[in-house]
């Protein structure tokens, strides 16, 4: 049986630790992940049995309601989201890359969700608000037909169109932009790396 994850974001720092200390309270979680995101977010994300996830869902719910302005609940996550939104990073490239980037860190764990469940593709990375301003985007790699297809039922799958932040698949990604693209995301870090 695979494994639920909840994901919970609120507009309170405050409200959100509640809601999290609620949510541990009530039920026996295998994991539970929480902090603080840009701009002024916390998110408290849990990991599970379907039915002690439901109880930590229903618990951050009614602590938090005023605050909660997204959320992501998948009782069936796939594996590959798991492993990509723990860091796992996939070393192979296939013919294209297909990204979706999303206002809210909910709206991404969703899509790539959706994405990797409707085509033969393979989840490169996700990235969560951390230096995104709060976003997030997933990267899907695999042919070019089956990336679209990933990409299309990504953006299908969520709440609003107004979640969007953009959509696009590249046929053939140059590999130096696909090197930039699985090391360290942060500008920064790639232009420290830079040796003249």
């Amino acid at each position: 049986m695979q494994p639920a994850i909840l994901l919970l974001e609120f507009d309170s720092v405050a409200i959100g630790i509640d809601a999290g200390d609620a949510m541990a309270k009530r039920a026996q979680l295998l994991s539970l992940h929480t902090g603080t995101v840009q701009p002024g977010k916390y998110l408290v994300m849990a990991g599970g049995e379907v039915g002690h996830v439901e109880e930590a869902r229903t618990a951050g719910r009614e602590r938090g309601k005023h605050s909660l302005i997204s959320e992501i609940y998948l009782p069936e996550v796939h594996p590959d989201v798991v492993a990509a939104i723990t860091g796992s990073r996939k070393p192979g490239y296939g013919e294209a890359l297909g990204v979706v980037e999303t206002h809210t860190v909910a709206a991404v764990i969703g899509a790539a969700d959706a994405g990797i469940k409707a085509a033969d593709v393979e989840i490169l990375q996700i990235r969560l608000a951390d230096g995104l301003g709060g976003k997030g985007y997933v990267l899907f790699s695999g042919e070019v037909h089956d990336v679209q297809a990933a990409v299309d039922r990504a953006v299908a799958s969520l709440a609003t169109p107004e979640l969007l932040v953009a959509e696009i698949v590249i046929p053939q990604v140059h590999g130096e932009m696909l090197d930039n693209l699985l090391s360290d995301a942060e500008f920064v870090s790639r232009a420290r790396s830079y040796e003249s």
